[in-house]
């Protein structure tokens, strides 16, 4: 059992012959008392930090329980998100690539269609040029004949002899040579073989030769309705 001061304080001693001096051993142990007391003030001073200590120890233990409880419930909500991102990082980038190589793929095939319809196009323009080309040539040549037959027309003899001063040709005599002469030099410029430069079947040029009442002879060119003959085609 622990002694305290107060039984230091009372405890008495029994006297023997000889022994100590009663006052010095009184004194001695009223300092021992005072000690002593000092001695549990500070050892009941040190326990009671040592409680507190010892509270904040497991205050702070459990704080550290619970940090590291935190901790490891974060680092798992971190893996689920970093794996849930990674996921849906692959898949995005997947459906770009998809997106961006149909795009491209389409882009392709449009591009393709676009050179296609246009070299279809410009096959095409060129073989309607060469035709258009081709008709122009065989009407020119077709109505070059037919000029220069109306003008071996206008050049023949018959004319000076018709108006020849003093002659007796009567006006249906002048009308027959005449309307003769320009149904013979139209027919020849109308069917000349050599007008088909390229032996290719065209339509001929409406060429006609008419006779009104004041003896005149009317010529007719080919028009913008002949098929043959369209100098806007140019599709």
């Amino acid at each position: 059992m622990v002694l305290s001061p107060l039984d230091i304080h009372n405890k008495e001693f029994g006297t023997k012959m000889r022994g100590y001096n009663v006052d010095e051993v009184n004194d001695f142990l009223d300092q021992v008392i005072k000690d002593y007391q000092i001695t549990l003030n500070n050892n009941k001073d040190l326990e009671e930090q040592l409680d507190a200590a010892n509270e904040k120890l497991k205050y702070f233990n459990d704080l550290k329980d619970s940090l590291n409880q935190s901790i490891l419930v974060a680092q798992e909500a971190a893996d689920k998100v970093k794996a849930n991102s990674q996921k849906e990082s692959e898949i995005i980038i997947r459906e770009a690539q998809k997106q961006s190589s149909d795009i491209v793929s389409e882009a392709t095939n449009k591009g393709n269609q676009i050179m296609a319809e246009a070299s279809k196009r410009a096959k095409k323009l060129a073989v309607e040029t060469d035709d258009l080309k081709k008709s122009t040539r065989v009407f020119r040549q077709r109505l070059q004949v037919m000029l220069e037959s109306q003008l071996e027309v206008v050049k023949s003899n018959d004319w000076d002899s018709l108006l020849k001063e003093g002659s007796m040709s009567s006006y249906e005599e002048i009308k027959k040579v005449v309307g003769d002469r320009l149904d013979n030099a139209v027919a020849q410029g109308v069917d000349s073989n050599s007008a088909t430069a390229d032996d290719q079947p065209v339509a001929e040029a409406p060429v006609t030769d008419a006779a009104d009442d004041s003896g005149e002879t009317v010529v007719i060119f080919p028009d913008n309705d002949d098929p043959h003959f369209d100098h806007n085609n140019d599709k």
